[in-house]
Formats: structure tokens, C-alpha cells, sequence
């Protein structure tokens, strides 16, 4: 069963990332440590595309070293 983008939101959070808004079902992530904004699109309920779960995985990864 895939991820839910409810799913992503909460792990990005819990890594520190901080969430500043973006329009329509778009949020944008950012992390002092990881140089780009993480975009996560779609209604909270909604699995979540394969290329999501990458980018939110490699960002948690960055924020980490």
C-alpha cells in the first residue's frame, strides 16, 4: 500500500523541517541544514507519487549529516 502524503508531512516534521505554506495543495519544506525546499503536492489523504517519497527520504538523509 503506498505511502500517504499525510505520511510524508509528519516525517518531514518530526526530521525539523518547518512547513511555509505555498499555494493551493502545495507545501514547501525547509531545513537549516538541507539547501533546497522539499515541494509536497496533493491533499493530505492522497498516496503519494514514488519521486515524493524519494525526495522526502534523501532530504530527511541530508538533514541528518
Amino acid at each position: 500500500m503506498p505511502q500517504k502524503v499525510r505520511e510524508l508531512v509528519a516525517e518531514l516534521e518530526r526530521a525539523g523541517f518547518v512547513n511555509r505554506g505555498g499555494k493551493g495543495s502545495h507545501r514547501n519544506f525547509v531545513h537549516p541544514r538541507v539547501p533546497k525546499p522539499i515541494t509536497i503536492s496533493g491533499a493530505l489523504g492522497d498516496d503519494a507519487m514514488h519521486y515524493q517519497v524519494r525526495a522526502v527520504k534523501r532530504a530527511v538523509e541530508e538533514s541528518k549529516s
